[in-house]
């Protein structure tokens, strides 16, 4: 807004006019005023801290602002600081005149700073020669012209560096109160848009009109009341359902200007022009206003009766219990009045206001009413007691329903038994028996095929099953390591009984006809490869064992994903005879696979059969796994 940089003018005894605090000078040289006792030699710019002579005391600091116009040029924001000095003539001056007509004379300096909250400070030191014949109480005027990161409605602090506790506190004019006399001259005052507006009641909207400017550039905000939070607004048309009397806009041009243009259109809009829409806009500040009450206990275990009262405008009038008979009868001596509560403002931007009465009979289920000053009739009664006898209502109807079921049982017991047990086998058995599923990815799954296998996963979720994806399961994998973490998964599948999903692919099955030429169902696997380098692997033994015990199709099931049909008799030998289910063609299929025989007596309370032979092999021989795995047993 302004160039950082320093003059120092003379000031003009003369001034102008005087406007919020802010006296306007004409010319002016680039001087300081000071007393007579004094004379200028210097002034200059210093860094802070710098050293002082004790010569000179500054006594007393009075900052203000000017504005400073010239003649035919714009007005710039001026700071004056008028300074108290004490000159102790019996110190040791800086130095000592030497010319016929400075005898009497000594050299001192003083240096005066400013700063604001979020700047350094910036400081000004002025040498000048004090005569020893002046009194030592001096005088000082220092005018700065567009002091640097100084701007309307800036806090400023002003001190001397020879005591940083003399310090005194200024706050510049804002804008406002400055363009509102000097915007002719003040630059900062141009650009502001003026704003009109045009009601139509029968379309139930007021447009608003921006003179001079251009519409895209004009942003608005819209607040209730002027001390309220100002909300941003995107529209040149505001419903009439919203207007209220205390609704105050502010403009302002973004491009161009930073000052805003604040008014209040529709205070006094309508008292005798138009008195139809006088009353339509205060009717919609009565149509807002809520009320809320709540019984309490006070510090002293007293009861109390609290109430909050929220509208789009802050009101006048009077808030008082009642009870509630024929007609709310008002309790006397509790009545409170709105104007003197403190109001503050909610989020939506309503005003809200409480309050409470203390010590009143609440085995009366008081109520409370509101008058509304320049309302004809009175809000209320606001009561809690319906939510009381509404809660009373829930209890009998619950009452109602457990009678009616005790009257079933008694009466009709072995048709209503039947029906209950044929209810809950058919529908909640059905939730009952889907049971846990682990879903194992082969060792060649690509990012397409792990998407696949992510789908599926979700979809067996959705259906009610709890899920296993060995894919999802990383991180479990690298604490426990790979083989110990399937086989936590097959305990949780003897206690929650369930199946195990084997994704194959083409790969996946000539590994599998492999790894069935290397491992011949012979004895001694100890003198082998261990089977267990992978869950793949593993999963293929697991399998193996579980087909000698005649049961792998009860415990496994094969999908595949590729679109080329898989039949039995081309699957390797180990895998024939297992589920085999073509995705996503026979999603269904599937689910009614796994919830049909998800569970069952021979499932539950029974080891998985390799377990033993887990057991034999690594009596023979541990099963050594990585660093980041564990050895099974």
């Amino acid at each position: 807004m302004f160039r950082p940089g320093w003059s120092v003018w003379w000031v003009v005894l003369a001034l102008h006019k005087s406007v919020f605090g802010l006296e306007v000078s004409g010319n002016y040289n680039d001087e300081i005023i000071c007393s007579q006792g004094l004379s200028l030699l210097t002034v200059i710019d210093v860094s802070f801290p710098i050293p002082e002579n004790e010569a000179v005391e500054v006594q007393k600091l009075t900052p203000y602002f000017r504005l400073c116009c010239k003649h035919k040029a714009a007005c710039t924001l001026c700071l004056v600081v008028d300074a108290e000095l004490y000159v102790h003539m019996d110190k040791d001056m800086e130095g000592e005149g030497s010319g016929p007509d400075e005898d009497d004379s000594a050299e001192a300096s003083v240096t005066l700073c400013y700063k604001t909250p979020s700047t350094l400070p910036t400081c000004k030191k002025v040498e000048f020669m004090v005569n020893e014949a002046a009194f030592p109480l001096q005088k000082m005027s220092m005018l700065i012209t567009e002091p640097r990161d100084v701007f309307f409605s800036s806090h400023v602090i002003v001190f001397s560096s020879q005591s940083l506790n003399l310090t005194q506190q200024v706050v510049a004019p804002s804008l406002n109160e400055v363009c509102t006399q000097e915007e002719e001259h003040v630059e900062e005052c141009q650009n502001v848009p003026t704003l009109s507006h045009v009601v139509y009641q029968e379309s139930s909207w007021v447009e608003l009109h921006f003179t001079g400017r251009n519409k895209s550039l004009v942003s608005l905000c819209i607040q209730n009341e002027q001390s309220g939070t100002c909300q941003t607004w995107n529209r040149r048309t505001i419903p009439l359902s919203s207007v209220t009397p205390c609704m105050c806009l502010q403009v302002w041009d973004k491009d161009r200007s930073s000052r805003r243009l604040s008014i209040c259109p529709f205070k006094n809009e309508g008292t005798a022009v138009n008195v139809s829409f006088s009353k339509l806009i205060q009717g919609n500040v009565w149509h807002n206003v809520s009320v809320s009450v709540g019984y309490g206990r006070m510090n002293n275990h007293g009861p109390m009766l609290g109430w909050n009262l929220s509208a789009p405008c802050r009101l006048e009038g009077d808030v008082w219990p009642c009870h509630q008979e024929h007609s709310c009868r008002e309790l006397q001596g509790y009545r409170q009045q709105l104007e003197n509560s403190t109001w503050t403002q909610n989020s939506k931007g309503l005003w809200e206001t409480k309050g409470v009465f203390e010590d009143i009979n609440l085995q009366l289920s008081p109520c409370v009413m509101v008058h509304v000053k320049g309302m004809g009739h009175d809000l209320g009664p606001f009561c809690l007691h319906h939510t009381v006898r509404w809660r009373w209502s829930l209890l009998l109807v619950a009452v109602m329903l457990l009678f009616c079921f005790t009257v079933l049982v008694v009466y009709f017991p072995n048709d209503f038994l039947k029906s209950a047990k044929s209810c809950f086998q058919g529908r909640f058995m059905k939730i009952i028996r889907k049971g846990h599923v682990v879903l194992l990815s082969p060792p060649d799954a690509d990012d397409g095929l792990s998407e696949s296998i992510c789908q599926l996963g979700s979809l067996l979720r959705n259906q009610g099953f709890s899920v296993s994806v060995d894919q999802s399961s990383r991180k479990q994998q690298c604490t426990l390591g790979p083989l110990p973490w399937l086989h936590s998964q097959l305990m949780e599948l003897d206690s929650l009984g369930g199946r195990v999903v084997l994704v194959l692919t083409q790969r996946a099955s000539a590994r599998t006809v492999e790894w069935t030429h290397e491992h011949p169902l012979v004895t001694g696997l100890s003198q082998m490869k261990s089977p267990y380098s992978d869950m793949f692997t593993a999963c293929l033994c697991i399998i193996q064992a579980e087909k000698q015990l005649g049961r792998a199709g009860e415990r496994f099931v094969l999908v595949k994903f590729d679109p080329s049909p898989l039949g039995d008799r081309s699957l390797p030998e180990l895998l024939q005879g297992l589920p085999l289910f073509q995705l996503p063609s026979q999603n269904q299929a599937l689910l009614s696979e796994l919830t049909v025989r998800g569970t069952g007596p021979g499932l539950r309370g029974r080891r998985w059969g390799v377990s033993d032979a887990w057991k034999t092999k690594t009596a023979a021989r541990p099963v050594q796994q990585k660093a980041s795995t564990i050895s099974v047993i």
